[in-house]
């Protein structure tokens, strides 16, 4: 009867209003039907807070009922629960423990913070980050994944307890493990000045330098349990299991410095590159890994092992410098193939760097002129002039011959997508050319630099030419034009460009000049190159020489490099590596830093005298060079921030020398 009364009347206070209401009226218009109906009113009220005190009283035992129900199934449940379950509070302390954890741990657990077993264990993360699980937590000799559960208990305070599930994870792990250890490594090993150091070595001695060179790259192979087989006179292939790579990590990979430790009277030091692939998804891709981790560290210089793991590249060693191949058998090959690429091209587009310099430039000048010896159109991106090269730019301006020869980004676009071959000088890093969006477009690509190939070098060029012995791009241009044709005529203010940058890369034929260099410089001088017209174009005006003085004057020298920072804006840039030349040769000073702001983006340049390495130095930051000479460009950033980067950087590189 309730039911049905409460079915057809759902909003009672809505009703009895209504009535109370119409009760008034009749009191107003019959007083004793309107007291008979009061008095019904009154039983009706009486009669509604009754049933609803008792349904009221109904629905709260049903609650408590219930509420006990729960708690009662809750505790079974959580003290039942089949794997180890921990609840915490806020700040990590332990309020209880199922049977399972106890068994687990066997420690007494009073008091103890979830840290003591989860480490960085934070109940902000859980809340506010969604971090819900925390792998591989080992707990004596069980490793556990952690999966965390927040129950807010006080919700206007917004108080919470952790429920943390401790699922055990062990086998998943150990076969993890054991199939990683398992994994196969390829490692590619070089020598790579084998012909220099045979020719340095009497004929007497060379079967013992053989034979001491295999007998220490076998025992190396042997203590790491390597499948080992010689495929040359000069290349080894490893396979080995991935256990034994941390250990070559921990020692720095020291069988580079064993192979250069061999003196058997050789009078140059045996060097060795290596390159390892790891984590392929097939062992052949594993072995393609391993090939382009060596052809990166043969092009960074040699003497050094290089890891691809993936997308991940790696550097050790590095320690000597490059030594000078005598041979020309690659020029010549090289110059070939560029000779055909050009015949098969209407145009050509040739490139350097930003913010060119000598060298870039005169790189650029003396491949236009081997193009057009070959009877092809040649053109030069170029869309600043910057204070390096004003003034041999102001020379090429007044000569009526070089009109037309440098074009905007635009232009050289249009002239890519028409097909035209694209030469890139003095760089092999995208980010660092002038108009990076043409090696997206261009079919086919050649890359000619002298500086130590970096991990982000352009993959997609056709013909690449980096030698990092060389002096300078110009010196490997001088070459490959004496072999474009046969007797190249080459204009006098180009001879003077490619003079102009060997001379300002080799610091006036003082810094890493090698026989070739001075050969190269034969071959310019033999065709009337005018020194004097070159020294020229480095003559300061007494504004840079103030730049420079003052750059000199800020530098702080401590561990015997020399840093100077420039606080204002320079504005021939010039100025920044021939300060860094100059602290260079002031007692007790190994290596120098130089850094100026250049409108937004602090440049850095690095020199060295060979014992510490600048290129690595430079490169944590982004830049690159050799082990002597090394620039880096940062942008938006203050100076004390560069500077403060520089020396993390040199902190980073000194700590890793003292470890080897």
């Amino acid at each position: 009867m309730d039911n049905k009364f409460y079915k057809f009347f759902p909003n009672t206070k809505l009703y009895m209003t209504f009535i109370a209401i119409l009760i008034a009226v009749l009191l107003y218009y019959n007083l004793n039907l309107g007291l008979i109906g009061l008095a019904l009113y009154g039983y009706l009220t009486y009669y509604n807070l009754k049933i609803n005190r008792i349904r009221n009283y109904e629905f709260s035992k049903f609650v408590e009922d219930l509420s006990a129900d729960i708690d009662i199934a809750g505790k079974n449940t959580l003290s039942r629960i089949p794997i180890p379950l921990v609840i915490v509070n806020a700040s990590g302390k332990i309020l209880w423990a199922n049977a399972l954890f106890y068994r687990s741990t066997k420690v007494n657990l009073y008091g103890k913070d979830i840290n003591d077993f989860i480490s960085g264990f934070n109940s902000d993360d859980v809340v506010k980050n969604n971090k819900n699980v925390y792998e591989k937590v080992t707990i004596k000799d069980k490793v556990y994944n952690v999966l965390v559960s927040p129950v807010e208990t006080e919700k206007e305070k917004n108080r919470f307890i952790y429920l943390l599930y401790f699922i055990d994870y062990t086998n998943y792990y150990t076969l993890y493990e054991m199939y990683n250890d398992k994994k196969s490594i390829v490692a590619l090993l070089e020598v790579d000045n084998f012909d220099e150091v045979i020719k340095s070595t009497e004929d007497i001695n060379r079967p013992t330098l053989l034979a001491e060179i295999d007998n220490r790259i076998n025992a190396f192979a042997y203590s790491i349990e390597a499948l080992i087989r010689k495929y040359d006179n000069t290349k080894y292939i490893l396979i080995f299991e991935n256990q034994h790579f941390e250990g070559l990590v921990e020692n720095k990979f020291d069988i580079l410095d064993k192979i250069r430790d061999i003196d058997v009277g050789n009078k140059l030091p045996v060097t060795l590159s290596i390159g390892i692939g790891r984590n392929g998804d097939s062992i052949e891709k594993t072995h393609q890994f391993a090939v382009a981790a060596k052809d990166l560290a043969l092009g960074r210089g040699g003497d050094q092992a290089v890891v691809k793991d993936g997308d991940r590249l790696s550097f050790f060693g590095g320690k000597t410098k490059e030594v000078e191949k005598r041979t020309r058998v690659r020029a010549r090959v090289i110059a070939h193939a560029l000779s055909d690429l050009i015949e098969q091209s209407n145009d050509v587009v040739i490139m350097g760097h930003e913010t060119p310099d000598m060298d870039c430039l005169g790189a650029a000048l003396g491949m236009y002129r081997g193009v057009k010896l070959k009877e092809k159109n040649a053109y030069i991106v170029l869309n600043n002039i910057n204070s390096s090269i004003e003034r041999i730019m102001d020379r090429i301006s007044k000569n009526p011959i070089y009109n037309g020869i440098f074009i905007n980004n635009e232009t050289a676009k249009q002239k890519v997508e028409e097909g035209a071959l694209l030469i890139i000088l003095d760089v092999h890093r995208k980010k660092f050319v002038e108009y990076p969006h043409l090696i997206d477009i261009a079919k086919n690509i050649v890359i000619i630099d002298h500086h130590r190939k970096s991990a982000d070098f352009i993959d997609n060029a056709t013909m690449t030419y980096i030698e990092t012995y060389a002096s300078s791009t110009c010196e490997l241009v001088t070459e490959i034009l004496q072999y474009l044709t046969e007797k190249p005529k080459i204009e006098p203010l180009e001879l003077q460009a490619l003079m102009a940058g060997i001379y300002l890369d080799t610091k006036n034929f003082s810094h890493k000049t090698g026989v070739r260099t001075f050969e190269a410089a034969g071959f310019l001088k033999k065709n009337g190159v005018d020194i004097t017209e070159v020294k020229k174009l480095f003559m300061d005006d007494i504004e840079t020489y103030r730049e420079r003085t003052s750059l000199v004057a800020n530098a702080e020298i401590n561990d015997k490099i020399a840093i100077a920072a420039y606080e204002g804006t320079i504005k021939n840039t010039l100025v920044i590596p021939q300060a860094a030349d100059e602290l260079l040769s002031l007692e007790g000073v190994e290596a120098s830093f130089v850094l100026a702001k250049v409108d937004d983006e602090v440049m850095i340049s690095g020199r060295s005298l060979g014992n510490i390495n600048v290129q690595v130095i430079l490169e944590n930051l982004g830049g690159g060079g050799h082990m002597t000479i090394a620039g880096a460009q940062l942008n938006n950033i203050s100076i004390d921030d560069a500077r403060f980067l520089l020396k993390e950087s040199i902190k980073k590189y000194l700590k890793e020398s003292d470890d080897k």
